[in-house]
């Protein structure tokens, strides 16, 4: 049996259209993502990268069309299995949305106490460990501020996976990060995929972190409304014969149309 046969979809986009009030951003836009690999989520600025992801994962639901994550809809979950179903995802906004008046452990203590009925000292337990899994074990006790922008964003991570999520979304995890820092940071993505098999859709627009740590990625174009490119990075930026493509693969800027 083929490759493409055993892999199980997780994430499944189906015509989705985004549009608020008469202003169109995506158009009928379709696709997968498979269990286990980390996927992209490409374009210039104003693409729609950040809207379809929070269309993802139920945040604005769709003017046309549907999103399924795990076999079950999205828009049609409501009340206990919608929870459910929230739970497992895990989000690490761009900026990381730490709160600045509690400490780490504190920060990746919440959603456990949210949402479990752990008893205190195994939510302690549980947050420590997610705190060790991306580097940070001995900080737990520092405030958000007294972090290194790289050392946010892991902790950032730490408690977007305290709840055990199958899929973990990242919306620009290297913004702001000197190049050094962001590629440590993604050492950590791919050490998390591989070791604990989760699925990770990381939005972005660097193209470094992206030929690192991507195997696949689609390419979400402003004036098409859409995807213009689907498939592996190295690919696009070798093969495509898209020049749209090849000029965002290359960092070349794209010739005056008339």
């Amino acid at each position: 049996m083929g490759a493409d046969q055993v892999r199980e979809v997780v994430i499944k986009v189906e015509g989705l259209t985004a549009a608020f009030d008469d202003r169109t951003i995506l158009e009928n836009v379709s696709f997968e993502v498979y269990k286990g690999e980390v996927f992209g989520i490409l374009g210039g600025s104003g693409s729609g990268k950040t809207v379809l992801v929070r269309h993802i994962i139920g945040l604005y639901e769709p003017a046309a069309g549907r999103v399924f994550i795990e076999g079950q809809e999205v828009a049609a979950a409501q009340g206990d299995a919608r929870l459910a179903l929230l739970r497992r995802l895990g989000v690490m906004y761009q900026l990381g949305a730490l709160f600045g008046s509690m400490t780490l452990l504190e920060n990746v203590s919440l959603p456990l106490e949210e949402y479990t009925e752990l008893p205190a000292e195994a939510i302690e337990l549980v947050a420590r460990l997610k705190l060790k899994l991306v580097g940070l074990e001995g900080f737990e006790h520092l405030m958000p501020s007294e972090l290194s922008g790289g050392m946010q964003k892991r902790a950032a991570i730490a408690r977007a996976m305290a709840l055990d999520p199958a899929i973990l979304f990242l919306d620009e995890p290297s913004s702001g990060l000197d190049p050094v820092t962001a590629a440590d940071f993604d050492q950590t993505v791919l050490r998390l995929a591989q070791t604990l098999g989760i699925t990770v859709v990381v939005v972005t627009h660097d193209l470094a972190s992206t030929f690192t740590i991507c195997d696949r990625v689609i390419m979400l174009h402003k004036q098409k409304k859409g995807i213009i490119a689907e498939g592996d990075p190295h690919e696009l930026r070798e093969k495509s014969d898209n020049p749209l493509v090849r000029h965002f693969f290359n960092r070349e800027p794209e010739a005056e149309t008339a």
